[in-house]
């Protein structure tokens, strides 16, 4: 397969549906693109109706493209990332992996344009954090939440305001950013360093006024990462985690039991903003972005040394700050329900606690003058 073949097939997976955020490329499966949450078969020419693992071979062997460093991943832990251009059309992150002993691949497609707070509708609390010179700003949340979109809108949004260097540690690069008032230096994990931690360590010694750690995926890279934040970095990053409250405790348990209080007084000391997104589907099509907002005060910073307790859970000072622009998913499910983004049905389903939030949609519906519920002509029996 050369590569103007392989352009071809992911120029035509791309063009076969609108919202395509992921194109599967799996044995035994025709070729699938990811539409709204939903995996959509592609019609080709010549048609394939199940790709053969010979064919999900050549495909992956062309996105290796010889680099020896992702044939090894690829031989040794089963899978590498890398990242691939169609011509002006697209970038993508890609991953490829064996399963069964055949190879699969998934092309996450990443967008040219930078978005903007405003393109996102991102409430107006971003602009503050924006504005922070040092500390930890986390952006948390499951593979495909959007994490990557969110730090890209608030990287933008320092690129425009302040004249100060910034530099990132991708894997890949997704977001190129523009040379506007901010200096940008993009590094890509594999091709400009070798891991996140090497990398943020040499980060350090590059005069940066912020640094963007792709993902905070060990222990060594929170504590290079912790130290920058204390040294007068604004260290920006990613975890895989649910919530604000599973975020912390994330951290606290890359140490060991003997170190926890000496971790816990740095993080509250550190953490500005712990940020947590889950997408639900959108009322007429496309996803609604759910956030989880949580700053730094007080209350959070004797949670995160004291550990969570009766009447200081993060959950209960989130939920109390809203007042502030912060918020728990169930604010932000019922926010959300409320302008009619999504249905009452996805609000629960993408909520923390059922109960607040089902007590919170049955308020909403009778300010609409709705029914709340489904019983009625309900007769005292006769006796």
């Amino acid at each position: 397969m050369r590569r103007n073949e392989l352009d071809y097939v992911l120029g035509t997976m791309l063009d076969s549906s609108k919202d395509v955020s992921d194109l599967n490329i799996t044995v035994d499966k025709p070729l699938q693109v990811e539409s709204s949450g939903q995996l959509v078969p592609v019609a080709i020419e010549p048609s394939v109706d199940q790709l053969t693992p010979f064919q999900t071979e050549m495909i992956a062997l062309n996105l290796v493209g010889g680099s020896r460093r992702l044939t090894e991943d690829l031989l040794k832990t089963g899978s590498c990332d890398s990242s691939y251009s169609v011509g002006g059309k697209a970038r993508f992150r890609v991953n490829i992996f064996s399963q069964r002993g055949n190879y699969s691949v998934v092309l996450r497609k990443l967008s040219t344009k930078i978005p903007t707070l405003a393109d996102l509708k991102l409430p107006a609390i971003f602009h503050e954090a924006a504005k922070e010179k040092t500390g930890l700003i986390l952006v948390t949340g499951a593979t495909g939440s959007g994490k990557s979109t969110t730090l890209a809108a608030l990287l933008n949004e320092i690129n425009e305001s302040k004249s100060i260097h910034v530099i990132t540690l991708e894997d890949p690069v997704e977001f190129v950013h523009p040379q506007k008032k901010a200096t940008f230096n993009q590094r890509e994990m594999g091709t400009d360093f070798d891991t996140f931690a090497s990398g943020l360590r040499a980060a350090l010694r590059q005069a940066p006024k912020v640094i963007l750690v792709g993902e905070m995926r060990d222990r060594e890279t929170v504590e290079i990462g912790l130290s920058a934040a204390e040294t007068g970095h604004l260290v920006v990053s990613t975890l895989h985690t649910i919530d604000a409250g599973q975020t912390i405790n994330r951290i606290l348990g890359m140490f060991d039991q003997d170190e926890q209080k000496q971790i816990r007084v740095r993080l509250a000391d550190t953490v500005r903003w712990v940020i947590s997104q889950r997408l639900s589907p959108k009322i007429g099509g496309g996803r609604s972005a759910l956030l989880e907002i949580m700053g730094s005060n007080l209350r959070i910073k004797d949670s995160i040394i004291m550990g969570e307790g009766e009447g200081r859970t993060f959950y209960e000072i989130i939920e109390a700050n809203y007042p502030f622009g912060w918020r728990t998913f169930d604010q932000a499910c019922l926010d959300a329900y409320e302008q009619e983004l999504i249905s009452e049905e996805s609000a629960l389903l993408y909520c923390s606690k059922r109960g607040p939030v089902t007590r919170g949609i049955d308020n909403i519906k009778k300010k609409r003058g709705e029914s709340t519920t489904t019983l009625t002509q309900l007769q005292m029996k006769k006796a």
